[in-house]
């Protein structure tokens, strides 16, 4: 078993210490310990390892402490990354590692954002750059970002990137930046591709192989929630009453989340306690025994304060953030549904890139995590009161009521016995539980229930067109290879709006331009692909009907511009 590293015993400033410290880590992921020593000593780093292991922070931490502060004003660290999400995201977590070094700046750079506003971003002087190739090449043709003093360049997700046909943008970069520069890659495969590219750009690398056991978990029941930002509380809330566990865990990913959830639950009228890494043994011990003694129901806990924690009867687990490691999610759910009992493991989750992350961990566990509605106000309800009608029948039936008849007598002399007993009711559900469920947040669920579905269709109906593309370029690539093309001496030539930068090939080319005009593909001549464009020979006597055509036309869901040249 490896040994655990935290982040306070690492070779780190204080600045980035205490800035992790407030994210609430404290140990690092295997690929952070390996990476973030190799990447300070200045090696170049080959990182194989899965998504959801912190790679983030492994490439991060390093790259910031590496910042020279006598060239503040130049940009020191360039990140690539496949989709403008992943580099959103990175850029996000670089500006949270650097809280407490506000004299450093990281501007993401990627396609869809007005070109504009990234120049403005970019004359603020950032040391740190995240964007995906194509944009960070459109910035270096337009000498809007300069790399002349470039210390590392990192490509993140290489494998992701390279199945996107990024390697010509990914090659160029690295043939235009400085040679005495650290280049470090993070892939989850390793390619013939990935390792042309690190025999012909990196300096004799240093492997770290991060390799995991798929681990199987099939007998615990695997739910998740798309739950609304800012509504988590809520939703725990109304799934500990619909479910009613005796004993749970909920899992926070940082300290000051477990105390805040701790203090909203007491509030809530459920005994709760928390669990996490600033905390003193005695305090540990004094809550771990009052779990295990059922003093307390609740267990907030983050992932390293939870180890070594053995209680065999915890009968749910609720993931209230999704972990940074997917090796924790075993660890979590592995909490309940011991010795033969069934257990529950619940996983909220918000937003689109969390889906993503639910479903990575669901081809790691090869376990099926299974959507559910979050219960209604009107279910929460209803099951406290056959709870509560549970509980009175069983009062009933045990006896020994006579020495409250007085009371009752002295009540009934005034009041129904009705509305004694409805008064009664109201006050144990006030003592046993403060939570109500609210009705406007019902509407809410169920609209961010359907925002996700459309989501999903929306989503799904793009994979279906970008299979049928693909089917019909393959088609075309073949037919073309027995396509003797037509004599180009009486051919004019036309601009189409789209090139590699778009990724289109010859075949969607000629697919678009054949179909919509109904002339065949034998027709045509040369297509030549640029950067932003595509030229496209076209026969003289049809050149007016081939622009009428093209008119409007969509080529791989880019709405074209079709002229004469």
């Amino acid at each position: 078993m490896q040994e655990i590293i935290r982040f306070e015993d690492m070779n780190l400033s204080d600045e980035i210490k205490h800035a992790v410290k407030d994210m609430g880590f404290d140990e690092a992921t295997k690929i952070q310990a390996q990476s973030i020593p190799l990447i300070l000593e200045g090696k170049d780093v080959i990182g194989h390892s899965q998504t959801g292991t912190g790679k983030t922070a492994a490439f991060s931490i390093p790259s910031i402490e590496k910042i020279d502060k006598d060239m503040l004003g130049k940009v020191q660290v360039l990140i690539l990354c496949p989709t403008r999400e992943l580099a959103i995201q990175a850029c996000d977590e670089i500006k949270k590692f650097t809280k407490y070094l506000p004299k450093i700046k990281a501007v993401p750079i990627y396609g869809g954002q007005a070109i504009e506003r990234q120049i403005t971003a970019l004359k603020n002087r950032p040391q740190i750059v995240v964007g995906t190739p194509g944009r960070v090449m459109d910035h270096m043709r337009r000498k809007t970002l300069k790399l002349d003093c470039l210390k590392a360049i990192i490509l993140d997700e290489a494998d992701e990137m390279l199945s996107m046909g990024f390697r010509e943008d990914i090659e160029t970069i690295l043939k235009d930046v400085p040679e005495e520069r650290q280049t470090i890659l993070f892939s989850a495969t390793m390619s013939k591709e990935i390792m042309d590219i690190t025999k012909k750009f990196q300096k004799n690398p240093e492997l770290i192989k991060i390799t995991r056991q798929q681990i199987t978990v099939p007998s615990i029941e695997q739910y998740y929630f798309e739950v609304p930002r800012g509504k988590k509380n809520e939703v725990l809330s109304r799934l500990l009453d619909v479910y009613n566990p005796t004993r749970s865990m909920v899992f926070c990913n940082t300290k000051k989340q477990v105390d805040e959830l701790v203090e909203e639950l007491n509030v809530r009228g459920y005994a709760a306690s928390g669990l996490h890494g600033d905390m003193k043994q005695t305090e540990r011990t004094r809550i771990m025994n009052a779990f295990r003694n059922a003093k307390i129901d609740i267990l907030v806990a983050t992932d390293v304060a939870a180890r070594g924690i053995d209680i065999d009867d915890i009968d749910a687990v609720f993931n209230y953030d999704i972990p940074q490691d997917m090796e924790y999610y075993v660890h979590r759910i592995g909490r309940t549904g011991r010795i033969g009992k069934e257990g529950k493991a619940f996983t909220f989750v918000c937003g689109r890139q969390q889906i993503y992350q639910l479903r990575d961990i669901e081809n790691f566990t090869k376990a099926k995590i299974v959507l559910k509605a979050i219960p209604s106000s009107t279910e929460v309800i209803e099951t406290k009161s056959r709870k509560l009608i549970s509980e009175i029948k069983k009062t009933i039936e045990k006896g020994s009521l006579e020495k409250y008849n007085k009371i009752i007598d002295e009540l009934l002399e005034d009041y129904s016995s009705l509305d004694i007993s409805t008064a009664l009711i109201k006050l144990i559900f006030a003592k046993e539980n403060s939570y109500e469920p609210t009705k406007s947040d019902d509407a809410l669920f169920e609209n961010e229930g359907n925002r996700i579905k459309a989501e999903k269709v929306k989503m799904s109906n793009a994979q279906k067109k970008r299979s049928v593309q693909a089917k019909r370029q393959q088609h075309n690539s073949s037919a073309r290879k027995n396509v003797v093309r037509a004599d180009e001496s009486n051919m004019d030539k036309i601009s189409i709006n789209l090139g590699r930068r778009q990724k289109v090939s010859a075949a969607h080319i000629l697919g678009a331009v054949a179909g919509e005009s109904g002339l065949p593909g034998k027709s045509f001549g040369r297509i030549e692909i640029l950067d932003t464009c595509t030229i496209v020979s076209v026969p003289h006597e049809h050149t007016k009907e081939i622009l009428a055509a093209m008119k409007g036309c969509k080529i791989m869901g880019y709405k074209t511009i079709t002229r004469k040249i």
